[in-house]
């Protein structure tokens, strides 16, 4: 009886669930996956990858990965350049020193 049920169990997790042969995976997309994709995405002016990143989330989730991933960078950089995070930001949109 439990070698039956066994079997069975060990069927279940191998199965395709009855997805159609050749069907991709759909998984859900982390906010910060989908800004990376995007910011990438529009940094190589991909604009059907920035397209698809954008469909995986909210508007407002993916802007909120940007700002993130902005925030990031900054401070990444201002490491790298031993510099401030505020010099940093003004230097990479092009105004003048404060």
């Amino acid at each position: 009886m439990f070698d039956r049920i066994r079997r069975y169990a060990g069927r279940l997790g191998t199965a395709t669930q009855g997805r159609p042969e050749g069907a991709r995976e759909r998984r859900a997309h982390n906010l910060f996956e989908a800004a990376a994709v995007y910011v990438a995405a529009r940094a190589e002016d991909d604009q059907d990858r920035l397209e698809e990143a954008a469909a995986w989330v909210s508007p407002e989730a993916l802007s909120f990965g940007v700002s993130e991933l902005a925030c990031r960078a900054v401070v990444a950089l201002a490491r790298e350049r031993d510099e401030s995070p505020a010099a940093v930001a003004r230097d990479l949109l092009g105004l003048p020193a404060a």
